[in-house]
């Protein structure tokens, strides 16, 4: 299995990074692993402007200095995709496709994945029209109607970031109000390539080859509408990256891993959960951040007392 670490954390986001960071700083045996750097806020196709005294900034550039700081402590980083973690004695084996680590103690800030509408059509359209990332595919639809589903800040974004490319972007939402900020509720108003439906459930994804409409019901009258798109961005959440750990923490209703608000400890010693994969409120960046900063002084409090 090779060397045991002090500590292994799981993710290479804002918690992640941050985490590392202050572990390599409380001189801890650290070894990080994740697939890529950036998690959620490589998905973000506008800039991010509330992270203090960066003004606004790139996701691309963001991630960029997150890693750029991590890399300048003395910490190691492997890319792996983990499959499970089990508990032997008084270590944690964590295995992946490309390896297994074990150490003493470990944070997972795997982040979260988005969250499908699990409509007809949805899967067989992924790549072909379906698509849940602005940033990557949102260049791709240059003069197309396209159709965004969802009613929080993260649509209303992503329909922000269209209309650069897009003809026309509806924004639907299942309930007759959306949850968007103000700013971006006027900034949507004030686009007149954007319209907003509200009340209105989507029902399915259509086409040949590739997305030619997609149909909802209207929450009031009950009639099914169709709406002529070549795409459709999903935009309704995210549901937290959690399948490796099932059998070592507590989870809630929406499958986030439940912490201790004051340490992001788990309740299996040893184990902690930082950033949007964990049940504590508000998920953002800087939040992330300092979730991971937290759970890396706790590891160390934790490991000075073994």
């Amino acid at each position: 299995m090779g060397k045991t670490y002090d500590l292994i954390i799981i993710g290479g986001g804002p918690a992640g990074i941050t985490a590392g960071i202050y572990s390599a700083r409380q001189k801890l045996k650290t070894l990080l692993l994740t697939k890529s750097f950036g998690g959620q806020i490589t998905r973000k196709s506008v800039p991010i402007e509330n992270y203090p005294g960066l003004g606004p900034i790139s996701s691309t550039e963001l991630i960029k200095r997150f890693e750029q700081d991590l890399k300048n402590h003395p910490i190691e980083i492997e890319t792996a995709s983990v499959s499970r973690i089990s508990k032997s004695g008084e270590l944690f084996n964590i295995i992946s496709k490309e390896g297994e680590f074990s150490s003493k103690a470990v944070i997972i800030a795997s982040g979260a994945d988005p969250r499908p509408l699990e409509i007809p059509g949805e899967k067989e359209f992924i790549g072909k029209g379906v698509s849940y990332c602005v940033a990557c595919d949102g260049p791709i639809f240059v003069g197309k109607d396209i159709a965004v589903a969802g009613g929080g800040n993260s649509a209303f974004e992503a329909a922000l970031s269209l209309s650069n490319y897009a003809n026309k972007v509806y924004i639907i939402e299942r309930g007759d109000k959306v949850r968007a900020d103000e700013t971006n509720q006027k900034k949507v108003k004030e686009n007149k390539k954007i319209e907003l439906i509200t009340g209105a459930t989507l029902k399915k994804v259509s086409g040949s080859k590739f997305v030619e409409e997609v149909s909802y019901e209207d929450n009031n009258t009950k009639k099914e509408v169709s709406i002529k798109v070549s795409g459709l961005f999903v935009e309704i959440g995210s549901q937290p990256a959690t399948a490796f750990v099932k059998d070592l923490v507590e989870f809630n209703e929406k499958d986030e891993i439940v912490v201790d608000p004051k340490n992001c400890k788990t309740k299996t010693e040893g184990i902690w959960a930082a950033g949007d994969v964990n049940n504590l409120s508000f998920k953002q960046i800087v939040i992330a951040a300092g979730q991971g900063a937290i759970a890396a002084m706790d590891v160390s409090n934790y490991l000075s007392k073994l």
